[in-house]
């Protein structure tokens, strides 16, 4: 118990670093990081960043932790429109969208919140899209050696949206076939058309 909140204190416990770095720039566009109003967000900069970058801590075993079950099952498991957010390496801006994620097992399948929280972990980091999509196909894989995996993620970028060409309303979509997903014409269709159909509720 005392070892949890250990880790919960530390977690509000901003990076002495990161709070001077934050300072530096709010000087460097011209404000005052000692006036009303700015005076503690340094602080809170800096835990946002170490939250929405906490992905770096974690590991697949520790996340996955035998929740791996034998259910005899052979057919597609797939889990649509999980919210999904990140952070592009290239301006430290948010890209904020949605995953869509199969597999078909070897009967062997995985706690469908683990899946989640896979596209979790690997949001949480300094990213790009078509790498993230890759990452959770390949963690699915290590872990349950299905017969293949699919990934499609869509999401809008702010670095278009916000700055550079201004593009509101535009949307990348990545996708990441492997294994059956990528030599079976048929499994890929069958996925693409499952999260292409409204969710019903």
């Amino acid at each position: 118990m005392s070892n949890l909140v250990d880790e919960e204190s530390r977690a509000d416990i901003p990076d002495p670093a990161m709070v001077e770095a934050v300072e530096t720039l709010l000087r460097g566009i011209g404000e005052d990081p000692k006036r009303e109003g700015l005076e503690n967000t340094p602080k809170r900069v800096a835990l946002a960043l170490k939250f929405l970058t906490s992905g770096y801590q974690q590991s697949l075993d520790e996340l996955i932790n035998g929740a791996i079950f034998d259910v005899g099952h052979d057919e597609m498991v797939l889990l649509r429109d999980i919210s999904m957010f990140s952070l592009c390496e290239h301006h430290m801006l948010p890209f904020i969208g949605k995953a869509h994620v199969a597999y078909i097992p070897k009967q062997k399948v995985v706690g469908l919140s683990k899946i989640a929280r896979i596209v979790e972990m690997y949001s949480r980091r300094l990213q790009v899209q078509e790498r993230l999509t890759r990452q959770v196909a390949e963690a699915l894989m290590e872990v349950l050696d299905p017969y293949g995996v699919g990934v499609v993620m869509e999401a809008s970028h702010m670095c278009m949206v916000m700055r550079g060409v201004q593009k509101p309303g535009s949307w990348t979509v990545t996708s990441s076939m492997v294994g059956v997903f990528q030599e079976d014409p048929r499994t890929r269709e069958e996925f693409l058309s499952l999260i292409r159909h409204p969710a019903s509720f």
